[in-house]
């Protein structure tokens, strides 16, 4: 859900939570500021943590699944709770996102990216004319990849984008795409999490899922062939800008039953096409 600078405005305001009395009492110690950035890094995966797929968690799930212990967690999410980054479901106990994390997340997705938003939304809508399905644009944020922007296919029957999803890395095709070319360290630090089983055409084994990036490597473009939804296919290819590791892709989705092995043939240059038209504009 949050993107490289919102973790980093995120930091800043767990770190003052500790306030200038606590910072100052840390100085007098003897202790740095790593001390507390220790914490607010803990508190920031907590939030990070959450996605479409969890929205929900308990203090025993959250510290599981970051490998932290109980009584830390429990802290952490007091102090969480306390600014409102989190709150609490009265009904199932358990705790998800609060309203100060929403609002830096809007913020900076109105600010960040932008110019990119900018340049790839008429190539976007001249995409999903062309081939007649859905089209959006995937963005790398932090660890995660969110769905940023999209067009609707102009056919009745057709796949419905959830704007500002975080979408399953596992499945998805333009996380795929981006993955695919990022560099291993970073790789490994996406790949902590647990992978979801969505169906049986589900991809869970990371083993396999280094295999097929390698694969996506190599060709440039990579699928989902109902490994989320049975009766939706979609196909991507990264945007390259502004370093190493892509930060965005295009990407196609619509109905198996029109998806098929065919149509990802025909729709393949103009796919390409498109993220390249995009990949130039940016560096010009």
């Amino acid at each position: 859900m949050f993107h490289y600078t919102e973790q980093i405005a995120i930091k800043e305001q767990l770190l003052m939570l500790n306030g200038p009395e606590k910072n100052q009492t840390d100085k007098v110690n003897g202790r740095q500021n790593g001390a507390n950035e220790s914490s607010a890094e803990k508190a920031l995966n907590i939030l990070l943590a959450f996605s479409s797929s969890t929205k929900e968690m308990g203090t025993t799930e959250l510290s599981q699944k970051l490998g932290m212990h109980k009584s830390t967690t429990s802290r952490l999410i007091k102090t969480l709770v306390a600014a409102n980054f989190l709150q609490q479901n009265p009904a199932t106990r358990k705790y998800l996102l609060g309203m100060s994390a929403y609002q830096i997340g809007y913020a900076a997705n109105r600010s960040l990216d932008s110019r990119l938003l900018s340049i790839a939304q008429p190539h976007l809508y001249e995409l999903a004319q062309q081939t007649g399905e859905s089209v959006a644009l995937e963005l790398l944020s932090g660890t995660n990849v969110i769905l940023a922007s999209h067009v609707e296919g102009p056919s009745h029957l057709r796949f419905n984008f959830q704007q500002g999803e975080i979408v399953p890395i596992n499945v998805a095709a333009g996380a795929k795409a981006i993955l695919a070319h990022s560099d291993a360290d970073f790789l490994e630090s996406c790949l902590q999490r647990e992978f979801e089983k969505f169906n049986e055409q589900t991809i869970v084994s990371k083993k396999k899922y280094r295999a097929l990036l390698k694969q996506v490597r190599k060709d440039g473009i990579s699928y989902d062939r109902g490994e989320r939804y049975v009766d939706i296919h979609a196909m991507a290819v990264p945007i390259h800008y502004g370093g190493i590791t892509p930060k965005a892709a295009v990407i196609i989705a619509g109905p198996a039953s029109r998806l098929t092995d065919s149509f990802l043939k025909s729709a393949d240059q103009p796919l390409r096409e498109t993220a390249s038209k995009i990949s130039e504009l940016l560096h010009s």
